[in-house]
């Protein structure tokens, strides 16, 4: 009779090979279950969530910052001055001053920093300073467009004229225009450096003054008047057109004057509004309804593209190209254009109180504390 142990060790060998083999693969499984960001089978069956990773940048500008962004160039005003970050962290610019009321804008890759209430102005690119203004009035506000052009708002110290000084890209001035009737807001101008538009609060409502040439001091060529209604803010769209964003609507109103509704939202309270370069966005809430409201985007010809109902309070909203970012109380959440394919950060930033969309998946969340960069990585 043959020995029948053999075939039985045969066996005990495959079965502890097999035993083996399960425990490789469970640990295996367990590494990958623990790496950072991903979850239990992670990229095995399908695609993976998106992955957020985040890092610091460092400003040093003080208090009450400010931020504003061109071609991946962050730019930071605060209480100290001006700084100016590259995309891969390096400082390329800084300018120390003082300011009480920082602010900061940018078209075309020119920032504009200015102090509202103060005197100080400064125009820049991501590398130098190239203009300095100080202000003979009080600034109220100030604005540039993608040529360099810039515009500068202020109050008359110890009058009641609002002044606003038009200077072209070399810094020097071509046109003062001085606002005799109400309360001069913010002034803009024109894509091609043609004409000026000057938004005033009056006793009755709103006005919108167009000057048309910078050759000369002179009086409005054309205005528009809106009774009973407060204008906020106010964009070129073209050379002939302008956005006028209000309480209660937005209106298109041409280079002549005339002015047409193009969307109404006078059931909803104004939380926030975007002028983006593809679309419009804007945050309504329902009254006395909490934080019940709606976030609506819109293309310049009046069509709804997209809505998105909320019950959670929105701290800030940016816009780049065709994507929309909004900070709330839940995080940062990254939507398209149509308000679909959301993904929100799994850490909430409750400490920031603004976000700056440098990408359709990079944002800058920022706080007086803190400036954060946050990436959204979709998986394979």
């Amino acid at each position: 009779m043959g020995d029948g142990s053999k075939p039985k060790k045969k066996k005990n060998k495959i079965l502890l090979f097999v035993l083996l083999l399960v425990v490789i693969i469970a640990i295996t499984l367990l590494v990958i279950m623990l790496l950072p960001g991903q979850t239990p089978l992670s990229g095995l069956f399908g695609a993976r969530e998106p992955v957020f990773t985040v890092n610091e940048l460092n400003f040093s500008v003080g208090r009450d910052r400010v931020f504003s962004h061109a071609d991946g160039f962050v730019a930071a005003a605060g209480s100290l001055g001006l700084q100016v970050i590259a995309p891969d962290g390096r400082e390329t610019l800084r300018e120390p001053f003082q300011m009480s009321e920082p602010a900061i804008t940018e078209a075309g890759g020119y920032f504009i920093a200015f102090d509202i209430g103060g005197s100080v102005v400064r125009v820049f690119n991501n590398s130098q300073i190239l203009s300095l203004v100080d202000a003979e009035g009080d600034v109220v506000s100030a604005s540039i467009n993608s040529n360099g052009w810039f515009c500068i708002v202020t109050q008359e110290r110890g009058g009641s004229r609002g002044i606003v000084t038009v200077y072209n890209n070399n810094g020097t001035e071509v046109l003062r225009a001085f606002v005799r009737l109400g309360f001069a807001v913010t002034a803009r101008i024109s894509p091609d450096n043609r004409s000026l538009a000057i938004l005033s609060l009056t006793d009755t409502g709103s006005r919108i003054s167009f000057y048309h040439g910078f050759d000369e001091d002179k009086d409005p060529d054309y205005l528009f008047d809106l009774s009973g209604e407060l204008i906020i803010d106010i964009k070129y769209l073209s050379n002939t057109e302008i956005l006028a964003i209000s309480t209660d609507s937005l209106i298109i109103v041409d280079h002549t004057g005339n002015g047409r509704e193009l969307f109404t939202f006078a059931d909803k309270r104004l939380g926030a509004y975007i002028f983006g370069t593809e679309f419009a966005a804007l945050h309504l809430y329902d009254y006395g309804i909490g934080y019940s409201g709606r976030v609506v985007t819109l293309s310049y010809d009046g069509t709804a593209i997209g809505e998105l109902g909320l019950t959670r309070d929105i701290i800030s909203m940016s816009q780049f190209a065709r994507s929309l970012t909004v900070l709330s109380s839940d995080g940062l959440t990254f939507f398209d254009m149509n308000l679909e394919q959301a993904y929100t950060t799994d850490e909430g930033f409750f400490a920031a109180n603004r976000v700056l969309a440098l990408t359709e998946n990079v944002a800058l969340a920022t706080s007086d504390h803190s400036a954060s960069l946050v990436h959204r990585m979709q998986g394979d």
